[in-house]
């Protein structure tokens, strides 16, 4: 099968933002022929031979598709994904494998991995798979970064703006509010106008988005501060 060069130049800081595709396969012929097709289309490619290597350097903060073997000595493909899980790593996950039945491609899909392709496996059907799941990973990482964005805003308030924020996403009034935690209307505006400012919000809607992009909800106290 012909694999048309493309002339595309490859950069390191186009790289960056391009992303990187991390191949974990024990069987050295297949790694190399995963290098060559992709870095033929202008990817970056890293090869690690053991899902052990793989672990110990990959770089969780990058813009990156893992193409996963699922049979390898020491640590399975399996066993790579659940240890990706148990570190909140959100990295796109393409499985290969010669030995793959459905119920191992139904187990891997649940937890996560995006797809599952037996070996030899279509050539141009993988880039364009590999091209998709690395725009999703970039998607994943801008979404990311707004909910790190939206936690430093909410990290600002004080605890008493929490406490008045949480009311405002549960839609209380502002009288509703200042019965809740004994201050005066003319106080609990005040909260509002500056937990308005603090989060960049120009509207109510505005703010949710703030509060309902984050990774932290708002604090919850347990009664009246008076």
């Amino acid at each position: 099968m012909m694999i048309q060069m493309t002339s595309k130049p490859y950069t390191q800081e186009s790289s960056d933002t391009a992303g990187v595709v991390y191949i974990v396969e024990d069987d050295e012929a297949v790694r190399d022929s995963l290098k060559w097709l992709l870095e033929a289309s202008s990817y970056r490619v890293e090869l690690f031979e053991s899902g052990e290597m793989f672990l110990a350097k990959f770089d969780p903060n990058a813009i990156a598709v893992l193409v996963l073997d699922v049979r390898m000595p020491g640590m399975s493909g399996l066993e790579v994904q659940e240890h990706l899980i148990a570190r909140k790593c959100d990295i796109p996950i393409i499985f290969i494998s010669g030995h793959g039945d459905v119920s191992m491609a139904v187990s891997t899909l649940k937890k996560g991995a995006v797809d599952f392709i037996e070996k030899p496996f279509d050539q141009a059907a993988l880039r364009s798979l590999i091209e998709r799941m690395l725009q999703e990973a970039r998607q994943r990482k801008a979404k990311a970064e707004q909910r790190s964005l939206n936690d430093a805003l909410l990290s600002k308030l004080t605890p008493r703006e929490q406490h008045v924020l949480e009311r405002i996403v549960s839609g209380r009034l502002n009288k509703q509010i200042a019965a809740d935690l004994g201050i005066s209307i003319k106080t609990v505006e005040a909260h509002r106008a500056s937990i308005m400012d603090k989060t960049n919000s120009g509207t109510v809607a505005d703010l949710m988005r703030v509060v309902m992009n984050a990774n932290r909800p708002p604090v919850k106290d347990s009664g009246s501060m008076r």
